[in-house]
């Protein structure tokens, strides 16, 4: 095909901020978490599938298959919908309290 530029499951963007290796990143509808270290204004691969242990609201649990969001404005995943971008589901329990809760992202501009 002539028209074929890349997979996309994984992106090279430009870091809008300093990033690490690891974070959760969104430029507009794009999402994914970082391949490594960038500083602002350097490209950074956004790997944008994938079973990925992010930062997520400590005081909830989630249940397998529960949708998650990202939570922009306090940097977390959430099951809470409202005001916040759709990105994945919950691949395992994740109690409350915990940090960090394993999102399977399924890739998907929204």
């Amino acid at each position: 095909m002539k028209n074929f530029i890349q997979q996309g499951e994984n992106v090279t963007v430009t870091a809008a901020a300093d990033v690490v290796s690891g974070q959760f990143l969104a430029v507009g509808a794009l999402t994914g978490v970082a391949q490594g270290d960038a500083a602002t204004g350097e490209e950074v691969v956004l790997v944008r599938r994938g079973v990925f242990a992010l930062p997520k609201a400590s005081a909830q649990a989630w249940t397998v298959g529960a949708k998650v969001y990202w939570d922009a404005t306090n940097s977390v995943m959430t099951t809470t919908a409202s005001g916040n971008t759709l990105v994945g589901v919950a691949f395992t329990v994740a109690a409350n309290p915990s940090d960090l809760g394993d999102v399977l992202l399924d890739g998907a501009a929204r």
